[in-house]
């Protein structure tokens, strides 16, 4: 299939810069493939799901992966950023750096005011890839790391978001789930940004169970896809786990009748990782470079909440393998031109599985 054969048109104004308030008063476009759309908010999601039904949410962490800093190359001084990627090991992560070219291997970088010391924060430019990536070796290791990172870092709002404004205190509540608790993220998995407490415990009362799993989500699900062909492109690999015990609930769920709902294609992503050609979903721990295109077989996921996504971007792919793209055409047509909002901090979709 050729890139172009998912793209649409997106008004600006379509896009979200904030997220509603409260967050589970954000709108739900309900996709079956084969029915009428119907248009919802997700504090109905007790209503359109059933008893025995489990979400499988992403615990993962968003961390302040956003840093300004300076290249020392002699008596040279350059103005950098970095937004980081994919931790390697307790002091090396791979980054997405701007402007990329002007770094070489055995580059200093001092991130945050180098008249501030308090806090170092240095690191050797190790390795340099394609597309401005590079990989970074830290001075500091472990917490260490971490917590400097957290105190001279900023949230990594996306770019269509980041180019339209700055960063402020309350993207650090507003871009991270009520239920995140593992740190490694560098991007929000956005369909959990809708749930509250209280929606949780409303979905309890109706008999629809949750199960946690951690996919930390790198920058690389922002970045265009410049291929041609869809076969072309290379996602970026991202660490994600499953734990026995639940792969065994979500087995017995799907075997008792219950449906399977990812929130989120991290969520889904993850789980079709896990699960093998017979549809059980095994243990996993591990990195994972799935592509999710029309054609796919889904061995796990039966439904999927999601937000609505960039043309021509991987997760439009996603979600037309899921639902089919003349539906998905439809869907997001419907939703543009019922002012629905995009991306991140915008509106969601409920989709059930096409065949």
């Amino acid at each position: 299939m050729q890139v172009r054969d998912f793209d649409f048109h997106l008004p600006e104004a379509s896009i979200a810069l904030r997220p509603a308030s409260p967050r589970d008063a954000a709108r739900l476009l309900v996709v079956t493939p084969g029915a009428p759309l119907a248009d919802a908010q997700v504090r109905d999601l007790p209503e359109l799901l059933r008893a025995g039904d489990v979400l499988v949410l992403n615990d993962t962490k968003v961390i302040a992966a956003r840093l300004k800093g300076v290249r020392l190359r002699g008596e040279s001084r350059v103005a950098v950023e970095a937004t980081l990627h994919r931790r390697l090991s307790g002091h090396r992560w791979t980054a997405f750096m701007r402007p990329g070219k002007r770094l070489a291997v055995g580059d200093r970088i001092v991130f945050g005011e180098s008249s501030d010391r308090a806090c170092l924060l240095d690191a050797t430019v190790a390795d340099k890839g394609e597309g401005g990536e590079v990989t970074l070796a830290f001075d500091l290791s472990g917490p260490d790391l971490d917590a400097a990172i957290a105190e001279r870092g900023a949230m990594p709002l996306p770019p269509y978001i980041a180019a339209k404004r700055e960063e402020d205190d309350q993207d650090r509540r507003d871009y991270q789930t009520v239920y995140a608790r593992e740190d490694g993220s560098v991007a929000a998995p956005t369909a959990g940004l809708h749930f509250t407490p209280e929606l949780l415990v409303r979905l309890e009362s109706a008999g629809v169970a949750t199960a946690f799993v951690t996919l930390h989500v790198g920058a690389g699900t922002f970045l265009p896809v410049k291929t041609e062909t869809v076969d072309e492109h290379r996602m970026h690999p991202e660490w994600g786990e499953v734990d026995a015990a639940t792969a065994g609930r979500l087995n017995a769920a799907r075997a008792a009748g219950g449906r399977i709902v990812c929130v989120g294609t991290t969520s889904l992503r993850l789980l079709e990782s896990a699960a093998g050609e017979d549809g059980v979903i095994r243990a996993f721990d591990g990195e994972t470079a799935i592509f999710i295109t029309p054609g796919y077989r889904f061995r796990a996921a039966d439904g999927l909440m999601t937000n609505f996504h960039l043309p021509r971007s991987t997760l439009f792919m996603l979600v037309s393998a899921f639902a089919g793209l003349q539906t998905m055409r439809a869907a997001y047509a419907h939703a543009i031109a019922e002012g629905y909002r995009f991306y991140s901090y915008g509106d969601a979709s409920l989709l059930w599985k096409a065949g």
